[in-house]
């Protein structure tokens, strides 16, 4: 995707929010800025693990929506592909050169069925989600239209309690029948325990993943039965890999959050009740922010508002440092309380958001820094693919 954007034709200021070579110091705020020496050795980290256990890493393109940053963990992490949401999503990674691509959720519309069949000619295997009968035969029927294989995982309701299949007498029926049906190759299970993720106890996220495991290793076990092997058993997130990993059942994570860490990710307790954000991973991602007014003395405004981030999750904190803190926010103004004034109108701040995902689905661009200075810019390739 980099290779084909020509910045040259781009301005500073409203095109872009940077130039390559600039300081940082010069950065247009706010936008999106990734550390990218922390971004990578996260990167390394996540693909050492997963080498070292025996598992493939899916990464979970949803969360940076950027075909330069997957393309990085490909290459750096050993990353077989990507999941992505979304159909559009999904494309938008296939046609920028990702060669095996899941959409990690069910495709039920006419139309984005279609368009999932004809992603394979886009040089992408192609996968899906499936949790009701009725679903294999639209599949295939697309499949077959285009001449096209798509790949189906039944998904487990494991836990999150949103899509997914709660009894195994489910999965072994859904199964037989992708596996029956022309153009459909049955491929395995999607297993993903998303409600626990951000639990901080590293013990309750440990109770409710041993739950999931059994209910996989069960479906796994009485698939072999059934004749149909399992080459995916997905799941695992940036709170969980370790368990999944340690299962003897899932062969893949699907981590997504570790590369950049959030401020929420970050809270959760490591096995030594230690923050993750403390030595697990590193925080990569940050909104860099301007002071914009210092009239009232105990506190700044800056210019990264609710039109800037994501606070579902809370309230972003400033990154290194603890004089200062970041309070309220409205659409475009920050509100940092800032009781010794220690701030000056036009000093930048870095933000960690609170929820990385859709904070980085209202930028445009990544402004990549090393050593203070600008080093590359990514655009945020999928954003606003939400069909």
């Amino acid at each position: 995707m980099k290779d084909t954007v020509n910045l040259d034709e781009f301005e500073v200021g409203y095109d872009i929010p940077a130039a390559i070579d600039m300081d940082e110091s010069e950065v247009q705020t706010p936008c999106l800025v990734l550390d990218l020496d922390a971004l990578e050795r996260n990167i390394k980290k996540m693909g050492d693990y997963a080498k070292a256990h025996g598992m493939r890493h899916r990464v979970h393109g949803k969360m940076h929506k950027s075909v330069d940053v997957a393309k990085l963990q490909i290459e750096l992490g050993g990353a077989v592909g990507v999941c992505c949401q979304k159909v559009s999503e999904a494309e938008v990674f296939a046609r920028g050169g990702i060669k095996d691509v899941l959409v990690s959720n069910q495709v039920r519309e006419p139309a984005k069925i279609d368009r999932l069949a004809r992603m394979p000619k886009l040089g992408a295997r192609t996968i899906c989600c499936v949790d009701q009968i009725e679903n294999v035969a639209d599949l295939s029927a697309a499949a077959q239209k285009h001449g096209t294989e798509i790949e189906c995982l039944v998904e487990i309701d494991c836990g999150a309690g949103r899509c997914g299949v709660t009894t195994i007498p489910a999965v072994v029926e859904i199964a037989k029948a992708i596996d029956a049906a022309p153009g459909l190759k049955f491929s395995g299970i999607q297993a993903y325990q998303g409600a626990m993720q951000h639990l901080d106890s590293y013990e309750e996220r440990k109770e409710k993943t041993d739950i999931a495991i059994a209910m996989v290793r069960d479906a796994v076990d009485t698939l072999k039965a059934e004749g149909l092997e399992c080459d995916i058993v997905g799941g695992g997130g940036t709170g969980s890999y370790y368990f999944e990993s340690n299962s003897g059942v899932y062969n893949e994570l699907q981590c997504g959050s570790y590369a950049f860490m959030d401020a929420d990710y970050g809270r959760i307790l490591d096995k030594d009740g230690k923050r993750i954000d403390k030595g697990e991973w590193e925080n990569a991602l940050f909104i860099l922010t301007s002071v914009m007014s210092h009239a009232k003395a105990e506190k700044a405004i800056v210019d990264a508002g609710l039109k800037a981030q994501s606070v579902d999750s809370g309230l972003p904190f400033i990154f290194g440092r603890d004089d200062v803190e970041y309070v309220k926010c409205s659409d475009e103004h920050g509100v940092v309380a800032d009781p010794k004034g220690v701030l000056a109108v036009n000093e930048k701040l870095k933000l960690v958001p609170g929820h990385c995902d859709p904070t980085c689905n209202v930028h445009d661009w990544y402004v990549g820094l090393r050593n203070g200075k600008v080093e590359t810019l990514w655009p945020v390739s999928a954003r606003g693919k939400a069909y």
